[in-house]
C-alpha cells in the first residue's frame, strides 16, 4: 500500500487550487474533518462494507460543529468514495504547508518544560523568526521532559536549546 503522504498530495493539491479564494476558511473546516478522521472507531464504522457512504458522510457531517460549505461537502463524499478517509488528516497537514508557503510562512511548535506568558512568547517568536528567516505561527505545547529550555519544530527543522538536549549531548561527549 503507498504511504498516506503519496495518496494524501493530490487531493491536497486540488484542494489547494479549488479553495484558493477562501484558503483561511479552508483551512478550518479541513482540520476539523482531519480531527474526526484519525478516530480509529470511525475509520473501523467507515470501512464495514455494511455502511454506505451515505451513512459515513451523514454521520462525519453530524459531528462537525457548523455546516460544510458546497466544496467541503463535496470534497468529504470524494474522499469517502474513494475510500481515502484515513489519508484525511495527512491531507489536510499537506494542505496547510501549501497555504503557508503561499503566504510566506511557517507553522512553529514550541516545546517547553514550563508555560510561557504572552510577552516572552512574543519575545521567542520574533528571535525564531529572525533563525528562520521566515513568519511564523507560533504553538507552544508542555513537554516537562525537557527539564528547561525549549526545543522548536518548524517543518523539518529543529532547533532545541533544552536541558534534556544538552545532557544527552554531554553523555554521548562522555562515553564517546
Amino acid at each position: 500500500m503507498a504511504e498516506l503522504a503519496t495518496i494524501a498530495r493530490p487531493y491536497a493539491e486540488a484542494l489547494f487550487e479549488a479553495t484558493s479564494s477562501d484558503l483561511e476558511g479552508t483551512a478550518g473546516w479541513i482540520g476539523q474533518l482531519a480531527a474526526i478522521a484519525a478516530n480509529p472507531q470511525l475509520l473501523q464504522f467507515a470501512a464495514d462494507p455494511k455502511v454506505s457512504p451515505e451513512q459515513v458522510f451523514d454521520l462525519i457531517s453530524g459531528l462537525l460543529p457548523q455546516a460544510l460549505p458546497d466544496a467541503g461537502k463535496n470534497f468529504l463524499r470524494t474522499v469517502i468514495d474513494n475510500g481515502r478517509l484515513a489519508a484525511l488528516p495527512e491531507v489536510a497537514a499537506q494542505y496547510l504547508e501549501l497555504k503557508n508557503a503561499k503566504g510566506g510562512t511557517s507553522d512553529a511548535i514550541i516545546y517547553s518544560a514550563f508555560p510561557i506568558d504572552a510577552a516572552n512568547l512574543a519575545e521567542v517568536a520574533a528571535a525564531l523568526q529572525r533563525r528562520f528567516g521566515r513568519t511564523l505561527n507560533t504553538r507552544v505545547e508542555s513537554d516537562p521532559s525537557l527539564i528547561g529550555g525549549i526545543r522548536v519544530v518548524v517543518g523539518d527543522e529543529v532547533l532545541d536549546t533544552s536541558v534534556k538536549a544538552r545532557l544527552e549531548q554531554m553523555k554521548a561527549a562522555l562515553t564517546a
